[in-house]
């Protein structure tokens, strides 16, 4: 597998996925290991001249106004750490926490932390020989960095904690030592450029991202099944029409559901059968597209912060001097976060809107619920059910974190963003959008059953049709459905392929 250089700039979502989730090896550019030199040496020289540096040569916090002597200073942040770490709740998963670590990575290798280089290739090591902190989820303020957990992620380095290794959870001194990997002992600064900055919610937030644009996808795809399904006006998808209002994603959308309807002998002209559709099939290209753009316009900040110093006090090499400053702060993708949080909420609401023209009978057409022999059969009456109270869920999840604010560190930092808690939920709304469109695209494939079959079908959409059959049966009487729903779940990138393989690739 390609390795991923780490120079300190132009590190890619999909480069973050490649080592959080498939584990591809890491390496140090030479740049940044000479960046990591040079700005350590000025916190040497700061130590030496016992120059009053916050988190140097001071305490943290409320505590900046108490002065560290230079025989103190490892003491100091080893403290920091030990008493930093207090999250709260299950861990993250481990493409999370490797997320974390390689973000850690490329931040320090800019080359404004002053850590040492062998802090850095320990990080290294860890992330190329799997050994992987348990970090809890909770317990982040998501301003002054994300402390908590990164705190965690800190404490195997030094022997302590916990952490994965070859699938067994271990002490951390443990699962270093099986590894082969030393420990290190940290010097002055070196406990705080390593927690002081957004890397656990970027992580979280980025993966989130990354899903979500496949879920852009997926919904792209259920809605031209629903199309199908309900013999679609196709005048909606005009070019002309979305030509007319500037927004990107919404031109994108119509021309993706187009590509997909392709050949399809199920989509209708207006009047033909009615004069306009309703707004869950008609506004497709506008919802979509809304969300659309807004996870490119979130995409745009996460590589920002990826690339980005959020370290404090930030140390300049050309200088001599080491700054303090609120780059820790995660505004900007707390934002960005909550964005994301609307944007995939609306995916699922519109998808159970249409998921419901499907199995009610007085919207759609269809026998009730989408099996013959209604009463003694239920059919996918709670399929609905189920879908309206993810969608229901995301909303709640929806209210915005970033407006929170709780003050700490006795008033000294009096605003923060709660931008990992943001993260978080985007991380959990995704999941239920995912588990929605599943619905709504077996419910699709079941109407078109009822209605012809699939020999009709466009040029996309027919292998998402052939995807979920090859998984999932039609339903002429009652079974447990959520074996079905699961399969078609489980089955959903499969689906993806297929159909880009058909019709090339759906856009972003």
């Amino acid at each position: 597998m390609k390795s991923v250089v780490i120079t300190g700039h132009g590190l890619t979502l999909e480069e973050l996925v490649s080592v959080s989730r498939n584990k591809a090896p890491v390496e140090l550019s030479q740049e940044a290991r000479r960046n990591i030199l040079s700005s350590r040496s000025v916190v040497d020289r700061l130590v030496e001249d016992e120059a009053v540096v916050y988190g140097i040569t001071t305490g943290f916090g409320k505590f900046s106004d108490v002065s560290i002597s230079a025989d103190e200073c490892k003491l100091l942040q080893k403290n920091l750490i030990l008493t930093h770490a207090v999250g709260a709740g299950d861990p993250f998963p481990t493409e999370v926490v490797r997320g974390m670590m390689l973000l850690r990575v490329n931040n320090l290798a800019k080359g404004f932390s002053g850590v040492c280089l062998s802090t850095v290739e320990t990080l290294i090591s860890m992330l190329n020989k799997g050994v992987t902190p348990i970090v809890p989820q909770k317990g982040s303020l998501g301003a002054s960095g994300d402390l908590a957990p990164l705190s965690h992620m800190v404490l195997p380095m030094l022997g302590l904690g916990e952490a994965e290794y070859k699938g067994k959870r271990l002490s951390g001194g443990e699962a270093m030592k099986l590894a082969e990997i030393d420990t290190v002992e940290l010097v002055a600064k070196e406990g705080l450029a390593l927690i002081n900055g957004t890397q656990a919610m970027t992580a979280v937030g980025a993966l989130a991202l990354y899903d979500a644009f496949r879920c852009m996808k997926i919904a792209d795809i259920a809605a031209a099944l629903s199309f199908e399904a309900n013999r679609g006006i196709e005048d909606a998808l005009d070019p002309r029409v979305h030509a007319l209002r500037l927004h990107t994603g919404q031109g994108v959308t119509a021309a993706n559901l187009r590509r997909l309807l392709h050949q399809s002998r199920n989509v209708t002209q207006q009047g033909e059968i009615r004069v306009q559709d309703s707004y869950s099939l008609r506004c497709v290209p506008q919802v979509h597209g809304a969300s659309r753009d807004a996870l490119n316009y979130i995409k745009s900040k996460v590589e920002i912060e990826m690339n980005s110093v959020t370290d404090n006090p930030i140390v300049f090499e050309d200088t001599s001097e080491a700054i303090s400053a609120g780059n820790f702060h995660g505004q900007p993708v707390a934002l960005a976060f909550d964005f994301m949080c609307i944007a995939l909420s609306e995916l699922a609401n519109i998808s159970e809107r249409r998921l419901e023209r499907l199995v009610n009978p007085n919207l759609g057409g269809f026998p009730a619920f989408l099996v013959k022999k209604g009463g003694l059969n239920s059919g996918f009456m709670i399929v609905q059910y189920s879908a309206a109270a993810l969608v229901s869920e995301n909303k709640v999840l929806s209210h915005p974190a970033s407006v929170d604010s709780i003050p700490s560190s006795a008033g000294q930092e009096d605003h923060v963003s709660m931008g990992t808690i943001a993260a978080r939920k985007a991380s959990e709304i995704q999941k239920n959008v995912r588990r929605v469109l599943a619905m709504e695209i077996m419910c699709a494939c079941q109407a078109i059953d009822l209605m012809h079959g699939s020999k009709k079908l466009g040029k996309g959409t027919l292998p998402a049709y052939s995807a979920i059959r090859s998984v999932c049966k039609p339903l002429y009487e009652d079974r447990p459905l959520y074996e079905d729903i699961n399969r078609c779940e489980e089955v959903l990138n499969t689906l993806l392929t297929n159909v880009e393989s058909a019709v090339g690739r759906i856009e972003v």
